[in-house]
């Protein structure tokens, strides 16, 4: 008997879902390999450890870009993988396959991931392809078939989609270049420009994360591992929130002036649904504390997550 799996590639992390086991795996997107030897070495979590850790011929990618393939071959091992380590020992039964890419996507990338799946060593007896926004408002539970306007926000690590849905068909949708990613590059960029000092990536990461940069009673300040950009040695420093607080605003208000101008374009009866019921929040970035509160503020609209 086969088995069925739901599979969420984002640009920087993978979902994996098994019928009656719920989400069974959550892994970043990323790919470590030997650049001298072309050997893979490490994928997902383990490969994202190795990240600062291992000799410099040892590279990590992803081979996702803005929900898109970016490298066929290593995003083909990179599902071959997941599936495997999600199925056990039952991977001699070839799984049902549902994979979810970006509302936006063309036809022709629509069927390069149907390719890439189908044809993989995954060996999936089948494979559908699943719209984001649609698979969204599934998972929320919403009567999809049924449901007037129904706005989804998702959030990603890579990119934001916005998609408007209508009685089980897209009406409109649209892909915005900010996410996860984009807001640690601005508080990274912010604290080099303000603070004359370097910090990584995770660094950048966890201080979106545990600062909560969109509610009150958080620390004023945390300190953090870098380097000194005028001595140009290692040093702690002390991080404001206001500073982390001033660095993700910024790219985030973008996001609200496009869902404020993707409504504007909505068809009226769409739009006084989305109106009356709010719009809906999925992806990483939206379980930030407080974030619903303040988009709801820039939109006028009530957020759920």
């Amino acid at each position: 008997m086969s088995v069925d799996i739901g599979i969420d590639l984002g640009t920087a992390s993978v979902l994996v879902y098994v019928r009656g086991k719920g989400v069974v795996l959550k892994e970043p997107s990323v790919v470590a390999f030997d650049r001298d030897t072309n050997v893979i070495k490490a994928i997902g979590e383990e490969a994202r450890l190795m990240l600062g850790r291992t000799p410099g011929n040892i590279v990590a990618v992803r081979p996702l870009r803005q929900g898109v393939i970016s490298d066929y071959t290593v995003t083909e091992k990179m599902i071959k993988y997941f599936v495997r380590k999600s199925l056990g020992k039952r991977t001699f039964k070839k799984p049902r396959i549902s994979i979810c890419v970006p509302s936006g996507v063309t036809e022709v990338e629509k069927k390069a991931f149907y390719d890439l799946v189908m044809h993989s060593e995954a060996k999936a007896k089948s494979v559908r392809i699943v719209e984001r926004g649609l698979a969204d408002a599934v998972g929320l539970g919403l009567d999809v078939m049924n449901e007037i306007g129904i706005f989804i926000a998702n959030f990603g690590g890579g990119t934001t989609e916005l998609s408007v849905l209508s009685r089980g068909g897209m009406v409109m949708n649209r892909l915005l270049k900010t996410g996860g990613d984009s807001l640690d590059a601005a508080i990274a960029g912010r604290v080099r420009r303000n603070r004359e000092f370097l910090i990584g990536k995770s660094t950048a990461e966890r201080l979106r994360k545990e600062f909560a940069v969109f509610e009150d009673g958080t620390a004023d300040a945390k300190r953090v591992y870098g380097r000194d950009l005028t001595s140009g040695v290692p040093a702690h420093t002390e991080i404001q929130i206001s500073l982390v607080r001033a660095a993700v605003k910024e790219p985030l208000e973008e996001c609200a002036e496009a869902i404020r101008s993707m409504l504007t374009r909505t068809p009226p009866d769409v739009r006084r649904a989305i109106e009356a019921r709010g719009i809906y929040l999925t992806g990483g970035v939206a379980g930030l504390k407080g974030f619903p509160t303040y988009l709801g503020e820039r939109t006028g609209l009530k957020v759920f997550t």
